[in-house]
């Protein structure tokens, strides 16, 4: 119903000289889009109230209404183009009167967890890239015919912005910043089994994938309003430090049915370890970190596993946040597994003492469009050794890419053995008696494979080396600073 809009919106975007990527594109698109929610939101909200006989106190002020500068009408309902503004005061209006307005919320607001608050935090992290006023109104025109008033409306918005989440992710040169496979999510949740009821986080939000996932993966079935009421107030937990990302994962949270997500924007790694205390625990965590990122030595001194790698650093904070019997599905590059620097050795003792490991899924190279890495998603439950772990060598038997992307069929088979960590040509299980107890080196080693020679595929080489390169140079670059 909607597709049409979309790619004409596109279209306008495409031809305004202040949107150049698809970053832009996804950006200038989430916050007219939220401003059209907010207003179909207030209606709603008005007319519910109308019924119970109450008085609605609107978010937004008659004079920053969407029908005021955005869509005004006449009264047969027709567009009023007399009144709507274009042109350079349409810009003028959005950037000196619109804007201040919104971003005047943040401070304004009672309280963090509050739409009002979002809006502050959203419109003081953004700006309107559009320079072409008449650009800017055709945009408006478009957005206006989008409806967010019934679920199904809802359902197909959120399936066409997922899609533009991923085309983004896809343009980057970092997509899996943006874009983590929606197969590979929906796995981890089917590993993982959160229930109505347990708190759900990712501290690596990105575009908010996992919580969207997770949230669509509960909500099957008939709920009752209380159990709707804890999905919508009390499940899901996030944050993020990247403001475009922050946007994006609000607006995409919204669009799948969360009316006022739990997230913040914040550098989740400025937090000390040590102040995390069993209020701040949660059940389920599911997460893909960035990695290869370096952190500052004052960040570093928040944990007490020292290290610049920024998936590391992650790691130690999931498994301070997990509750006692919490379970987590986290995606992290798979040289983890085997590095012998100090970090990682002693950051696999910590995981391996303190939870039980019990799956590991290697990926294949290419699952994430635009990293250059191999990556394994690390399954494990706090409050017990682990004693065997189960690995899982996922194959498609084909080359992975934009074309030959990783989909549900391919993962269907590591979703059915999990569960009994049922051995296979492609799966097998290792005791930890058998592990180095110096390295703690959980390498992937198929047994079965043991007499193939172990050819690599050209591109997997060429591209580690690429990523090996960038290391390098982040490191040569520091130790300049040093002198």
């Amino acid at each position: 119903m909607f597709e049409q809009t979309f790619k004409n919106i596109d279209d306008v975007l495409w031809k305004e000289a202040g949107c150049t990527t698809e970053l832009d594109y996804t950006e200038q698109t989430s916050w007219i889009l939220f401003l059209k929610y907010l207003d179909d939101l207030e209606h709603s909200r008005a007319m519910e109230a109308e019924l119970q006989g109450k008085t609605y106190a609107p978010i937004i002020d008659a004079a920053h209404k969407w029908s005021k500068w955005a869509a005004p009408k006449k009264h047969d309902g027709s567009f009023d183009h007399d009144k709507a503004l274009t042109g350079d005061d349409l810009i003028d209006y959005v950037n000196r009167q619109l804007f201040p307005y919104l971003q005047g919320f943040k401070q304004r607001a009672t309280g963090p967890d509050t739409i009002e608050y979002k809006i502050g935090e959203i419109f003081s992290e953004i700006k309107n890239r559009f320079q072409s006023g008449y650009s800017l109104r055709d945009a408006l025109e478009l957005i206006d015919e989008l409806r967010f008033q019934s679920q199904k409306e809802k359902h197909e918005l959120s399936h066409l912005y997922e899609a533009k989440i991923k085309n983004m992710g896809n343009a980057g040169r970092n997509g899996g910043e943006y874009y983590t496979p929606r197969p590979l999510i929906r796995a981890m949740i089917q590993v993982t089994r959160p229930k109505i009821g347990e708190r759900i986080y990712d501290g690596a939000l990105g575009s908010g994938g996992f919580l969207c996932e997770a949230y669509d993966y509960l909500r099957q079935g008939e709920l009752t309003t209380s159990q709707l009421k804890t999905l919508q107030t009390r499940t899901f937990y996030g944050k993020e430090k990247k403001s475009l990302a922050y946007v994006i994962a609000t607006m995409n949270m919204i669009l799948h049915g969360i009316d006022a997500p739990n997230i913040v924007h914040t550098n989740t790694l400025a937090e000390n370890l040590a102040d995390i205390q069993e209020k701040d625990r949660f059940d389920v965590i599911l997460a893909n970190p960035p990695f290869g990122g370096k952190e500052r030595p004052e960040v570093q001194q928040n944990f007490p596993i020292k290290t610049g790698e920024t998936a590391f650093l992650f790691l130690q904070h999931f498994i301070k946040s997990l509750k006692a019997g919490g379970r987590a599905a986290i995606v992290i590059k798979n040289t983890f597994l085997s590095n012998s620097d100090n970090a990682s050795r002693a950051l696999r003792q910590e995981l391996l003492e303190s939870c039980n490991l019990h799956t590991v899924l290697d990926c294949p190279g290419g699952t994430f469009i635009g990293a250059g890495v191999k990556t394994v998603v690390l399954f494990f439950q706090k409050g017990s050794p682990t004693r065997k772990v189960w690995y899982y060598q996922l194959d498609p038997g084909r080359n992975m890419g934009k074309t030959n992307a990783l989909n549900d069929d391919d993962l269907k088979e590591f979703v059915q053995l999990q569960p009994g960590f049922d051995d296979s040509e492609k799966s097998w299980s290792v005791d930890m008696n058998g592990i180095n107890q110096t390295t703690f080196d959980l390498s992937v080693k198929n047994p079965k494979k043991a007499e193939e020679a172990a050819l690599r595929d050209p591109q997997d080489i060429i591209a580690e080396i690429a990523a090996l390169d960038l290391e390098t140079a982040g490191i040569l670059e520091e130790i300049r600073g040093m002198l």
